[in-house]
């Protein structure tokens, strides 16, 4: 009899049903069910440098803080960041201070959401001791340029009055003056990295404003007013720190986040694709050695999957450790031919079951997500008892 294969099950969320941390507890515990409560598969969460990534953080032994912090629209609000003392590594999202799941489709305001709060999460990092800051760009409701981050970490932008300037992206073609001398000095020396996998510039038709405006809720006379106002802001930072024009502003990745991916490259921040990060955040590479099988997936397994998110990554570091990949999701877009060239030997889909005498809805997925997932895991259990090698 063939012994059954290690598994690592390394998976992402099912955005809006169920964590990394409960997704892969459902699949391990419908394998068990499947193959005896002694099976004990290897377990890393990953993320892909967005929401998650904090949590994949926490499941790989950091530690849980909460500073208070201000929201999208200056709102107080309650945001988490994760921190390993022994490393003195704090992660932080930026969607925890001014993500857009803070906010319901009415109060969408592209042109006065700040990131303020963003900054305030580094100083509380820094003040736990941190020498090393991953910021994990995604999921903001802003389109300030990384100018409220700037002001909460000492930046002074002023009017024409010599006032301070107001929050939000549209106020800052108010900009008189913006002054860097401030700026907290903790800042010069740590080693600020930021995890971004979008290659947008800050300005123009492909810029912060253009592209990501309009799903912040940015008509198209704000997109040029926001476009225009983050030129000039681009412009007066770049002049204050004695750099040439557009220095930052052009760089890929400037306009991640609402340009804040900008304010990040001003400080000195090193970009990286949130993949890598995420898995030297939890030591992936390391587990992924002592397994046979890997199992990974998140909500939708679709074209954009494979550009660059955590299931992709894990599917390429798989094979090249020539170990086997299966694939979990809610629902799946890829045709065998194309899942199979991306490095998944099979996927299993909730959406893909038959239940009951009737194929498995969405409504019912959402609705009891983990069931269905630990159905997934026991037939996951089933093929690779049938098929172990």
């Amino acid at each position: 009899m063939a012994t059954f294969p290690s598994v690592l099950i390394a998976v992402d969320k099912f955005k809006g049903s169920l964590s990394g941390a409960g997704l892969s507890e459902a699949i391990a515990e419908g394998m068990k069910d499947e193959l005896g409560r002694s099976f004990e598969p290897l377990i890393c969460p990953i993320a892909d440098g967005g929401d998650g990534t904090v949590e994949a953080a926490l499941a790989a032994g950091f530690r849980e803080i909460m500073a208070p912090v201000s929201g999208p629209l200056g709102e107080p609000v309650e945001a988490q960041f994760a921190y390993e003392g022994l490393s003195q590594t704090a992660v932080i999202e930026v969607a925890e201070a001014c993500g857009l799941w803070r906010m319901d489709s009415q109060q969408l305001d592209a042109v006065n959401s700040t990131t303020f709060g963003v900054g305030e999460l580094i100083l509380a990092a820094l003040d736990a001791g941190a020498r090393h800051i991953v910021v994990g760009l995604g999921g903001s409701a802003t389109t300030d340029a990384g100018a409220g981050m700037l002001q909460a970490l000492g930046v002074k932008i002023l009017d024409d009055d010599g006032e301070p300037l107001r929050a939000g992206g549209g106020a800052l073609l108010g900009a008189a003056r913006v002054d860097v001398s401030g700026l907290d000095n903790r800042l010069d020396s740590i080693d600020f990295t930021v995890a971004c996998d979008v290659t947008n510039p800050l300005l123009g038709s492909s810029g912060a404003a253009a592209v990501f405006g309009p799903q912040k809720g940015a008509t198209e006379e704000q997109v040029l007013l926001l476009d225009r106002s983050l030129k000039h802001f681009s412009n007066l930072l770049e002049l204050d720190m004695g750099v040439s024009r557009e220095t930052f502003s052009i760089q890929e990745g400037a306009g991640a986040a609402g340009g804040l991916g900008f304010a990040c490259l001003a400080l000195g921040a090193k970009m990286r694709p949130g993949v890598d990060i995420c898995f030297e955040l939890t030591g992936f590479h390391q587990v992924l050695e002592h397994a046979d099988v890997v199992i990974t997936g998140e909500g939708k397994l679709d074209e954009q999957t494979l550009q660059g998110k955590g299931p992709a990554g894990v599917a390429n570091a798989a094979r090249a450790q020539h170990k086997r990949t299966l694939a979990v999701c809610g629902s799946n877009e890829l045709t065998a031919q194309r899942a199979e060239k991306a490095g998944f030997e099979r996927v299993f889909a909730v959406l893909d079951m038959e239940y009951e005498g009737h194929q498995v809805t969405l409504a019912e997925s959402l609705k009891t997500p983990s069931h269905y997932v630990k159905l997934l895991g026991a037939e996951i259990a089933r093929y690779l008892r049938e098929s172990p090698n």
